[in-house]
């Protein structure tokens, strides 16, 4: 339901585009129902949207261009802005540098990364948090996150790693088969030539040289090469740029990998995970 407190937490893009939206609908003379019929919504929509009672979505966006863009691509340029804003706050900052980087390392110990989530893990998870979340919510964070893929097919080309624990392809989330797609979905990324996909096992630890215990990392090689480290933990981020540190979080992530399963092996365990699910 559209709230007058939506208006405080409206983003500018968001209001960039209801005000340009709103111009455009007025200078071709079409009311609210008028657009909203031709969009499929209602007007009552329209003039949420408008008043900023009920932010700009990201298919809304899709049909304002449809009917309102003129082939200017307008509001197809206000969709990756709109769903920036729409992002978790410590997450805004980061995602701009994974959308440009050069190379991603990554490593992820509790649940698949984000960037090979599948549409059904992801909302999945993202709807079991807490505190519990909107349904509007829900579908805004998925759009998002389903959003960041397009960096696998970028030209140039993004190398990414990831390296998974294998109590994460183990823990079954939302379903057995939405687990089931998940993990034929991880197996599938794995055969992309720009994704190198490893698995860190359950008996790592066994020489007492277990390197992932400090949790999650994203290691970024930068447009400009530079390197840098994103943590995120309970709903805190850290983006770190001290050279000295980085390093030390390549280090290691090297280790991490050294322990790790080499991806042949990797890309088998997925697969017969995948199987046991069906």
């Amino acid at each position: 339901m559209a709230r007058e407190e939506n208006k405080e937490t409206v983003g500018p893009a968001a209001r960039m585009a209801a005000a340009v939206a709103k111009r455009m609908r007025v200078k071709k003379g079409l009311t609210q129902e008028q657009l909203g019929a031709q969009m499929g919504y209602s007007g009552a929509a329209i003039s949420a949207m408008e008043r900023l009672l009920h932010p700009v979505s990201d298919e809304m966006l899709v049909h304002l261009e449809r009917i309102l863009g003129g082939g200017t691509g307008i509001f197809e340029e206000m969709r990756p802005l709109v769903r920036l804003e729409k992002l978790p706050e410590q997450f805004r900052g980061y995602a701009p540098i994974e959308q440009k980087a050069v190379a991603l390392w990554l490593y992820a110990n509790h649940v698949v990364h984000g960037l090979f989530q599948t549409e059904a893990y992801a909302r999945a998870l993202i709807g079991g948090g807490h505190p519990e979340p909107t349904p509007e919510r829900v579908e805004e964070l998925v759009i998002s996150r389903m959003a960041r893929k397009a960096l696998f097919d970028r030209k140039p080309v993004c190398q990414i790693e990831l390296i998974l624990d294998e109590s994460v392809l183990r823990r079954p989330i939302g379903s057995e088969e939405i687990m089931r797609e998940q993990l034929e979905y991880l197996a599938e990324c794995a055969r992309r030539r720009n994704v190198n996909l490893q698995v860190l096992p359950l008996d790592a630890g066994l020489g007492s040289q277990y390197a992932g215990d400090r949790g999650m990392m994203n290691l970024v090689e930068t447009s400009a090469h530079d390197h840098v480290t994103f943590l995120e933990i309970q709903g805190e981020s850290l983006l770190i740029t001290d050279r000295a540190k980085v390093s030390t979080h390549m280090q290691r992530y090297a280790k991490i990998r050294a322990q790790a399963l080499d991806p042949r092996r990797s890309l088998g365990l997925i697969e017969e995970l995948a199987g046991a699910q069906r």
